[in-house]
């Protein structure tokens, strides 16, 4: 009987992944399926599954039997793109100002998913040791061909994967605590196009491809206090985590070629990812209702540019691309959270929440690469439990974010000529999830 349910649960989520996509953004919420029904309100006072590895680990402590867990996120994205438009100008044209064309479509996130795995396995009353392997940033914007903002990044793609050992223990009944070294592997791609000096300006652009990775160490710490049976809170700490991307910077297209730089060049660039505190509360309110809340704070100030250092760059194209520097000036933010979850029966337990996240970009930098506003989310997720030995979650999430605008410009030849874009964009997005939770 047990193998039949874990076949038709298995079943019901490879059918829900069947499409493949990808959340957009640099740091990604998508490390819980259960917690995506909520709105990841309570994400470090659960302690529901083994999920709680990355949302608390000190929440491992509560979970009496050994269980493992897998699941995927997903997201369909939208971006409307409006206002847009494109020049050049700068003393190589007199004081003039040329404008140039291209499309916004805004059809730039491809589909690609974004799996999570986890195992813990209690000890004895007290400890409880647990893996997971996740993805806890990622970015891939994904312009068409000929878009107007090529200039300042028409593909972009940055994948963290981290793998956490991670330990909790129990002092009493009240609190408890966690911690696991995170082992992190990124990978990066960042193009754009480059104008022809050699003209006519707008067409027979190069292309600058750089790419890079890099395995960095961090850490995860939480601490988990229970007021009752029914009411606990939980305080998380994600660190931060010092990249040095080692890689190579392409140079291709007619104008490269005729001045002799076309080719590939040694490339580096320091990255840090940003350290964020997640706090929590979650409230049994009777049997059926359980009540969520959360608030969680990030370091993105810690983004200020990306500085790419080139290697052997010819003379004539040093003051462009050595260093390459596109300005963030990303600030702090905070997202909050409120969600609650509702049993029906023994099977079956409805979830929902409403999320609210800053976004780190500010109107001066902003960037095609990750356009993004201010995020409103509402979700809705769904656990069936077919057996007191597996779990199947689903979650869907719609997020609308603020109308932005970017303005960017980017001096070439040594400034005598400048490439500009404005436009404004609006993003929305629908996520999907399913997970599977097997205990032994």
């Amino acid at each position: 009987m047990k193998t039949t349910w874990l076949k038709t649960a298995a079943a019901v989520a490879a059918g829900v992944l069947s499409s493949q996509a990808m959340a957009a953004g640099f740091a990604l919420n998508e490390q819980s399926i259960s917690g995506m029904g909520t709105s990841f309100a309570g994400r470090s006072s659960s302690a529901d599954d083994a999920t709680t590895l990355f949302g608390n680990p000190a929440g491992m402590s509560r979970l009496k039997r050994e269980e493992v867990s897998f699941g995927v996120a997903a997201i369909h994205a939208k971006t409307d793109i409006k206002n847009s438009s494109g020049s050049f100008s700068g003393p190589a044209l007199g004081g003039a100002s040329l404008p140039y064309g291209g499309s916004n479509d805004g059809d730039m996130v491809p589909f690609t998913a974004v799996p999570m795995g986890y195992y813990v396995k209690p000890i004895d009353d007290k400890w409880a040791v647990g893996v997971g392997v996740y993805v806890p940033f990622g970015l891939i914007t994904d312009y068409e061909g000929g878009y107007q903002g090529r200039y300042f990044g028409d593909y972009s793609e940055v994948r963290v994967v981290t793998v956490q050992p991670t330990v909790s223990y129990r002092f009493n009944e009240k609190l408890s605590v966690g911690f696991g070294p995170t082992i992190n592997r990124i990978d990066g791609e960042l193009q754009s196009a480059s104008p022809n000096a050699a003209g006519p300006l707008g067409f027979n652009d190069g292309r600058v491809k750089v790419k890079g990775d890099d395995t960095a160490l961090g850490f995860n710490a939480g601490v988990l206090y229970e007021f009752s049976p029914r009411t606990r809170a939980g305080l998380t700490y994600h660190s931060k985590v010092d990249y040095t991307l080692e890689g190579d910077t392409r140079l291709s297209g007619p104008g490269f070629a005729a001045s002799g730089a076309a080719g590939k060049y040694d490339a580096s660039l320091d990255l840090e990812t940003p350290e964020s505190v997640d706090v929590s509360l979650t409230h049994e309110l009777n049997d059926q209702w359980t009540l969520y809340a959360g608030a969680m704070w990030t370091r993105w100030s810690r983004f200020e540019a990306i500085i790419i250092e080139n290697d052997g760059i010819p003379g004539p194209l040093q003051g462009n691309l050595a260093p390459i520097v596109e300005e963030q000036d990303w600030h702090d933010t905070w997202s909050y959270a409120i969600g609650a979850a509702y049993k029906l029966n023994r099977e079956w337990t409805l979830r929902g929440g409403l999320a609210f996240d800053q976004s780190p970009t500010n109107n001066l930098h902003r960037s095609p690469r990750i356009p993004s506003g201010d995020r409103t989310a509402v979700s809705v997720g769904l656990a069936w439990n077919p057996t007191d030995d597996v779990t199947v979650d689903l979650a869907y999430s719609y997020l609308r974010e603020e109308e932005v605008d970017v303005s960017r410009n980017r001096s070439y030849q040594g400034g005598l000529l400048e490439a500009n874009y404005d436009a404004t964009f609006k993003n929305r997005a629908h996520g999907f999830g399913a997970a599977l939770s097997y205990r032994f």
